[in-house]
Protein backbone atom coordinates (compact mmCIF):
# COMPACT_ATOMS: atom_id res chain seq x y z
CA UNK A 1 0.00 0.00 0.00
CA UNK A 2 1.16 3.49 -0.46
CA UNK A 3 2.81 4.39 2.15
CA UNK A 4 0.72 8.35 1.89
CA UNK A 5 -2.30 6.58 2.39
CA UNK A 6 -0.84 4.49 5.40
CA UNK A 7 0.42 8.01 6.79
CA UNK A 8 -3.00 9.52 6.19
CA UNK A 9 -4.74 6.56 8.15
CA UNK A 10 -2.48 6.81 10.95
CA UNK A 11 -2.82 10.93 11.50
CA UNK A 12 -6.38 10.38 11.09
CA UNK A 13 -6.90 8.83 13.79
CA UNK A 14 -4.13 10.65 16.14
CA UNK A 15 -6.68 13.93 15.04
CA UNK A 16 -9.18 11.66 16.73
CA UNK A 17 -7.66 10.80 19.49
CA UNK A 18 -6.69 14.69 19.56
CA UNK A 19 -10.33 16.03 19.41
CA UNK A 20 -11.27 14.01 23.10
CA UNK A 21 -8.38 16.59 24.67
CA UNK A 22 -10.04 18.72 27.33
CA UNK A 23 -8.34 21.66 28.68
CA UNK A 24 -7.74 20.61 31.80
CA UNK A 25 -6.01 17.59 30.28
CA UNK A 26 -3.54 19.93 28.90
CA UNK A 27 -0.89 19.85 32.18
CA UNK A 28 -1.15 15.78 32.27
CA UNK A 29 2.32 14.10 32.50
CA UNK A 30 2.91 11.63 28.89
CA UNK A 31 4.42 8.66 28.40
CA UNK A 32 7.38 10.96 26.80
CA UNK A 33 9.59 11.77 29.80
CA UNK A 34 9.35 14.89 30.65
CA UNK A 35 6.41 16.17 28.32
CA UNK A 36 3.09 17.61 29.63
CA UNK A 37 0.31 16.86 27.15
CA UNK A 38 0.53 20.28 26.18
CA UNK A 39 4.19 20.04 25.35
CA UNK A 40 3.34 16.83 23.20
CA UNK A 41 0.56 18.33 21.41
CA UNK A 42 2.80 21.39 20.43
CA UNK A 43 5.25 19.30 19.37
CA UNK A 44 3.68 17.06 17.30
CA UNK A 45 1.89 20.23 15.40
CA UNK A 46 5.35 21.79 14.71
CA UNK A 47 6.63 18.06 13.11
CA UNK A 48 3.37 17.90 11.00
CA UNK A 49 4.16 21.73 9.89
CA UNK A 50 7.71 21.16 9.16
CA UNK A 51 7.32 17.41 7.16
CA UNK A 52 4.78 19.46 5.21
CA UNK A 53 7.41 22.27 4.37
CA UNK A 54 9.80 19.53 3.55
CA UNK A 55 7.41 17.86 1.22
CA UNK A 56 7.53 21.45 -0.36
CA UNK A 57 11.43 21.98 -0.29
CA UNK A 58 11.13 23.86 2.02
CA UNK A 59 12.23 21.42 4.82
CA UNK A 60 15.98 23.14 5.65
CA UNK A 61 14.33 26.42 6.87
CA UNK A 62 14.53 25.83 10.77
CA UNK A 63 11.19 28.21 11.21
CA UNK A 64 9.52 25.57 9.53
CA UNK A 65 9.74 23.32 12.61
CA UNK A 66 9.06 26.14 15.29
CA UNK A 67 6.48 25.43 17.80
CA UNK A 68 4.20 27.90 17.99
CA UNK A 69 1.61 27.85 20.94
CA UNK A 70 -1.93 29.22 20.45
CA UNK A 71 -4.94 29.21 22.48
CA UNK A 72 -6.50 26.35 20.98
CA UNK A 73 -4.31 23.50 20.21
CA UNK A 74 -6.99 21.03 19.52
CA UNK A 75 -7.86 23.06 17.02
CA UNK A 76 -3.90 23.82 16.23
CA UNK A 77 -3.00 20.10 15.58
CA UNK A 78 -5.91 18.96 13.20
CA UNK A 79 -4.79 21.99 11.25
CA UNK A 80 -2.14 20.82 10.95
CA UNK A 81 -2.82 17.37 10.53
CA UNK A 82 -4.64 18.54 7.22
CA UNK A 83 -1.79 20.73 5.65
CA UNK A 84 0.80 17.43 6.11
CA UNK A 85 -1.70 15.10 4.87
CA UNK A 86 -2.57 17.42 1.69
CA UNK A 87 1.72 18.00 1.46
CA UNK A 88 2.11 14.03 1.36
CA UNK A 89 -0.51 13.92 -1.51
CA UNK A 90 0.65 16.35 -3.51
CA UNK A 91 1.43 15.33 -7.43
CA UNK A 92 4.61 14.27 -7.64
CA UNK A 93 5.82 14.14 -3.79
CA UNK A 94 7.48 10.88 -4.02
CA UNK A 95 10.11 11.74 -6.83
CA UNK A 96 11.33 14.64 -3.89
CA UNK A 97 13.90 14.45 -1.46
CA UNK A 98 13.07 16.00 2.06
CA UNK A 99 15.34 17.50 4.31
CA UNK A 100 14.81 16.85 7.60
CA UNK A 101 17.17 18.84 10.13
CA UNK A 102 16.50 16.78 13.12
CA UNK A 103 17.65 13.80 12.21
CA UNK A 104 21.42 16.28 11.95
CA UNK A 105 21.78 14.67 8.47
CA UNK A 106 22.13 17.07 4.96
CA UNK A 107 21.48 14.75 2.27
CA UNK A 108 17.39 14.77 1.60
CA UNK A 109 15.98 11.87 2.35
CA UNK A 110 13.91 9.63 0.30
CA UNK A 111 9.93 10.78 0.39
CA UNK A 112 9.11 6.93 0.84
CA UNK A 113 11.56 6.51 3.77
CA UNK A 114 10.68 10.17 5.06
CA UNK A 115 6.96 9.57 4.69
CA UNK A 116 7.87 6.23 6.65
CA UNK A 117 9.37 8.38 9.40
CA UNK A 118 6.48 10.32 9.70
CA UNK A 119 3.87 7.54 9.61
CA UNK A 120 5.53 5.56 12.36
CA UNK A 121 5.67 8.58 14.92
CA UNK A 122 2.06 9.16 14.37
CA UNK A 123 1.30 5.84 14.97
CA UNK A 124 3.31 5.31 18.27
CA UNK A 125 2.13 9.38 19.37
CA UNK A 126 -1.53 8.61 18.88
CA UNK A 127 -1.21 5.97 21.29
CA UNK A 128 0.93 8.45 23.71
CA UNK A 129 -2.32 10.77 23.46
CA UNK A 130 -4.79 8.16 23.82
CA UNK A 131 -2.84 6.98 27.25
CA UNK A 132 -2.38 10.18 28.99
CA UNK A 133 -6.20 10.52 28.35
CA UNK A 134 -6.64 7.07 29.22
CA UNK A 135 -9.11 5.99 26.47
CA UNK A 136 -8.59 3.19 23.86
CA UNK A 137 -6.33 3.34 21.01
CA UNK A 138 -6.39 0.24 18.59
CA UNK A 139 -4.90 0.95 15.36
CA UNK A 140 -5.56 -1.42 12.55
CA UNK A 141 -3.81 -4.38 12.53
CA UNK A 142 -2.53 -3.83 8.55
CA UNK A 143 -1.44 -0.24 10.20
CA UNK A 144 0.56 -2.21 12.37
CA UNK A 145 1.84 -4.63 10.48
CA UNK A 146 3.02 -1.95 7.99
CA UNK A 147 4.71 -0.16 10.83
CA UNK A 148 6.83 -3.00 12.33
CA UNK A 149 9.70 -2.71 9.93
CA UNK A 150 10.22 0.82 10.01
CA UNK A 151 9.85 0.51 13.91
CA UNK A 152 12.55 -2.49 13.43
CA UNK A 153 14.89 -0.05 12.07
CA UNK A 154 14.87 2.65 14.34
CA UNK A 155 18.58 1.76 16.26
CA UNK A 156 18.03 1.50 19.53
CA UNK A 157 21.00 2.22 22.08
CA UNK A 158 22.22 5.12 24.57
CA UNK A 159 20.72 7.90 22.29
CA UNK A 160 17.52 6.96 23.41
CA UNK A 161 18.54 8.09 26.32
CA UNK A 162 19.17 11.45 25.58
CA UNK A 163 16.68 14.25 26.54
CA UNK A 164 14.61 14.45 23.81
CA UNK A 165 14.92 11.55 22.08
CA UNK A 166 12.24 10.40 19.81
CA UNK A 167 11.72 7.11 21.32
CA UNK A 168 13.11 5.47 25.08
CA UNK A 169 14.98 2.53 24.75
CA UNK A 170 13.42 -0.71 23.99
CA UNK A 171 11.42 -3.11 26.13
CA UNK A 172 11.04 -6.64 26.28
CA UNK A 173 7.61 -8.07 24.80
CA UNK A 174 5.39 -10.34 26.29
CA UNK A 175 5.15 -13.78 24.40
CA UNK A 176 1.59 -12.92 23.41
CA UNK A 177 2.07 -9.05 22.21
CA UNK A 178 -0.01 -7.57 19.26
CA UNK A 179 1.98 -6.73 16.59
CA UNK A 180 0.96 -3.13 17.64
CA UNK A 181 2.19 -4.04 21.39
CA UNK A 182 5.19 -5.20 20.01
CA UNK A 183 5.83 -2.05 18.22
CA UNK A 184 5.24 -0.11 21.00
CA UNK A 185 7.64 -2.24 23.67
CA UNK A 186 10.49 -1.76 20.29
CA UNK A 187 9.71 1.72 20.92
CA UNK A 188 9.93 1.99 24.85
CA UNK A 189 6.79 2.20 25.87
CA UNK A 190 5.01 0.35 28.26
CA UNK A 191 1.43 -1.42 26.82
CA UNK A 192 -1.37 -0.88 28.65
CA UNK A 193 -4.86 -2.48 28.58
CA UNK A 194 -8.15 -1.64 30.06
CA UNK A 195 -7.74 2.44 30.21
CA UNK A 196 -10.13 4.36 32.18
CA UNK A 197 -9.86 7.88 31.50
CA UNK A 198 -8.09 9.65 34.57
CA UNK A 199 -10.82 12.27 36.35
CA UNK A 200 -10.25 16.28 35.59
Amino acid sequence: MDIRELDRRAVQASVEVVAEVRPGDLERPTPCAGWTLADLLAHMTAQHLGFAAAAEGRGADPDAWRERPGPDPVWAYASAAERVTAAFAAEGVLDRGFVLPELAVDAPFPAVHAIGFHFIDYLVHGWDIARTLGIAYDPDPDLAEAAWPIALAVPDGEYRESPGAAFAPSLPAAPEASRFDQILAHLGRTPVHGLTRPSP
